[in-house]
């Protein structure tokens, strides 16, 4: 068993994780808990068709791992937002036809970007195919620190422990990933796919 804190100390997810390891009903606090949020993060990711199979998954695993987690922040989100990430990873294609993804990303671009700039993009009448290819295009590792704080509304610190990375870390992932988000939405529409084809 792995959970940090002193038994005393255990936050409310990190008691109910250490009675699961003798008792399994225990865990159903933490399914309780925090299944809406992960199943809510899993729908706006790869649709509410693939949200109940996802998201039930995601409790399963850590079942099955529950002796490995660490109560360092006093919640298992982040801990489960990871798995729920993991198990999402392969699915990506679906994600990019989820119409919500797609209206979070670009109120996140509108955010970096400057209004005109975001206008004009949307006057192109191509920012639905440019921001989804922008997104199909970055590293996964950038799009994974950027979905999980655009959709989880988790914190750097809740993503670092979600994907076990630096703090620091995550900050370079989400900048880099709005950065290239805003340069295809400013850029021309068709100078992505010439950058693309003299690569």
């Amino acid at each position: 068993m792995r959970l940090v804190r002193s038994s005393s100390r255990l936050s409310e997810d990190g008691a109910a994780i250490a009675r699961s390891l003798h008792d399994p009903e225990a865990f159903t606090e933490v399914f309780d808990r925090h299944f809406p949020a992960v199943h809510r993060y899993i729908a706006r990711r790869a649709g509410r068709d693939r949200a109940d199979d996802i998201a039930a998954q995601t409790f399963t695993v850590a079942f099955a791992h529950r002796g490995r987690y660490r109560d360092e922040l006093g919640t298992a989100r982040p801990w489960l937002f990871g798995i729920a990430t993991n198990l999402l990873r392969a699915d990506f294609r679906a994600e990019l036809r989820s119409a919500e993804l797609h209206d979070r990303l670009v109120s996140e671009a509108d955010r970096a970007l400057p209004p005109s700039a975001l206008l004009e993009a949307s006057a192109a009448g191509g920012d639905d195919d440019r921001l989804a290819t922008a997104l199909a295009e970055l590293h996964p590792d950038q799009r994974e620190a950027l979905l999980l704080h655009a959709l989880a509304e988790l914190s750097y610190l809740e993503i670092a422990e979600a994907l076990a990375i630096p703090i620091g870390t995550v900050r370079s992932r989400i900048s880099r990933a709005c950065a290239a988000l805003r340069n295809e939405l400013e850029s021309p529409a068709g100078a992505a796919g010439a950058r693309r084809t003299h690569a």
